[in-house]
This record gives C-alpha cells, sequence and structure tokens, in this order.
C-alpha cells in the first residue's frame, strides 16, 4: 500500500492547487501529479478536474474523501501496532495541551498506568491544532486540549477546566496595572476573548504569549502582570514578589477530552476520559 498517494490527495484535498500541494509537501507539481494519477488508476475513475478556476473534487472524488482520511488513519494506527514497544501489550500516544503538562502530566499519568499496566506510553505536549490534526491521521490516540477543531472524523467532551490568576509584582489591582509592564496571555482564542472582554485596556499590550510557563519565566525576568495558572499562582505569591490583582476575577479555561470518532465508544478511551474528566472536574470544585 503506497500510503503517499492518500497523503498527496487529501493534501491537494484542502489546497485545491497543484502548486501549493507541491510547495506543502516538498514535492515538484509534476511528482503531485504522477501521484494523483496513479491513484486515479488504482481507483479506475477521476478523482480531480482541473479548470482556470482551479482544482475540483468530482463526484467519485467527494465519495472517495471519506474513505481516504480512514485509510490513513488506520495505516498510521496500523504501523504503531506493529512497532517495537518491549514488554508492553501496546503503546498509546497521548497529546496534551502544552500548558497542562507541567502541572497535570505526572497526577493523570499516575492514574493511566494504574489502570492500563500493560500499555506503553507516548507523551507529547502540543497546542490543540497540531493535537487535532494528529488525531485525525493516526498519530495521536488520544488528547487532552483547550481548543476543539471541529472535524467530522473526531469526538470531543468536556472534561472541566483549569483556573488562571492575575499576579503582578508592581499592583494589587487593576487602576495599578502599567500596560507597558503588563503581559497579554493569550492561551486560547476563547480565553484571549475573554481576556479583551474583561480587561480591554489591558488587551493591545506590546508582549503577548501563548503558554503560561512563558508568563512566568518573563515575569520573574522583567516583573509585570500578567495571568498564571493557579497552582503557579500560589508559590510565586508565597515568595512576596508576586501578589494577586484583587479586584479581577480569576479566568476559566475549558479542558476537552479528543480523539478519533471511531474510539469515542472502545473501553480504553472511556476510561482515560473519565480519569481526565475526575481531575479537571476536581479542579473546578477546588
Amino acid at each position: 500500500m503506497d500510503i503517499t498517494l492518500i497523503d498527496t490527495f487529501l493534501d491537494l484535498l484542502e489546497t485545491r492547487s497543484f502548486n501549493r500541494s507541491a510547495d506543502r509537501l516538498a514535492l515538484t507539481q509534476s511528482t503531485v501529479s504522477a501521484r494523483i494519477k496513479a491513484l486515479e488508476a488504482a481507483l479506475d475513475t477521476r478523482l480531480f478536474t482541473r479548470s482556470r478556476a482551479g482544482t475540483d473534487l468530482t463526484t467519485e472524488g467527494l465519495r472517495f474523501e471519506p474513505h481516504a482520511r480512514l485509510l490513513r488513519q488506520q495505516w498510521n494506527e496500523a504501523r504503531r501496532a506493529v512497532a517495537p514497544s518491549g514488554d508492553a501489550a501496546m503503546t498509546l500516544r497521548l497529546g496534551i495541551q502544552n500548558d497542562l503538562a507541567a502541572s497535570h502530566i505526572g497526577a493523570l499519568m499516575a492514574e493511566f498506568r494504574s489502570v492500563f499496566p500493560q500499555m506503553a506510553f507516548y507523551v507529547e505536549p502540543d497546542y490543540s491544532t497540531q493535537m487535532c490534526a494528529d488525531l485525525v491521521s493516526g498519530v495521536q490516540d488520544f488528547a487532552v486540549m483547550f481548543t476543539p477543531k471541529p472535524h467530522p472524523d473526531l469526538f470531543f467532551t468536556s472534561a472541566g477546566e483549569v483556573t488562571y490568576r492575575l499576579i503582578s509584582s508592581e499592583a494589587t489591582t487593576r487602576a495599578g496595572v502599567d500596560p507597558a509592564s503588563y503581559i497579554f496571555a493569550q492561551f486560547s482564542p476563547a480565553f484571549a476573548h475573554t481576556h479583551r472582554h474583561l480587561l480591554p485596556e489591558l488587551s493591545s499590550t506590546a508582549l503577548s504569549v501563548g503558554q503560561s510557563a512563558t508568563v512566568v519565566s518573563l515575569l520573574h525576568a522583567l516583573g509585570g502582570t500578567g495571568f498564571v495558572s493557579a497552582e503557579t499562582a500560589a508559590p510565586m505569591i508565597a515568595s512576596g514578589r508576586f501578589a494577586p490583582v484583587t479586584d479581577v476575577p480569576d479566568m476559566a479555561q475549558p479542558v476537552y477530552a479528543a480523539m478519533h470518532l471511531r474510539h469515542r465508544t472502545t473501553s480504553a478511551h472511556r476510561r482515560l476520559t473519565q480519569i481526565v474528566a475526575r481531575r479537571f472536574a476536581a479542579k473546578l470544585r477546588e
């Protein structure tokens, strides 16, 4: 099975341009064309039509699309299933939002391993967009993320939320926060939207970042004000260098468990989802 033909078909499906797909796949345009012709020959049908307006799917191409996505996902799962995993029965690849890894992966992994003692785990912190793409392609099996990206092959379920607190080295009230030293945290599109509504005067600052750990590092190095996770805020406040901004409420960021649609009813994925939900529901109650 030449999976590169499927990969090329799915990329062309997104770009609708042989030139753009060639650039994205680091191939020549003639190679992209040859792969599509080879796939069409194997299927004995036309998948795309070319015109001055661009490249469009034929009716047969539309019918083949869901099968192509499933073939790629199953191929990647099959490759991982036969890859060496030591004494483990199988390897489960997990994605977790970068911002959640430091505070939560230890507790989650301890429970995952107690429930699945014969399983090997590969964990990769990442951002939501990439994790969604990896779940679609079968590169990952399960993910904990901030921002679900709707896709017909993906299933998302709410798992609770995490809390972010505004702390500062120079102010204890909103009026005292200096926009020049404010670090605008953009942990997710939803968080940034809520931030702009809650603190419009602090949403167009010179410095913005997308990860709590980076906010922490910048606060330690430069001072100033910014949102960090509640778990991180506590020791920073206890150090005496930082204080909470008392008249700005904490902000909540929803957390989601994500998986391929095919896996939503499997026993392993249900157990993983339950563990994640218990973890973040507990944080919600604290």
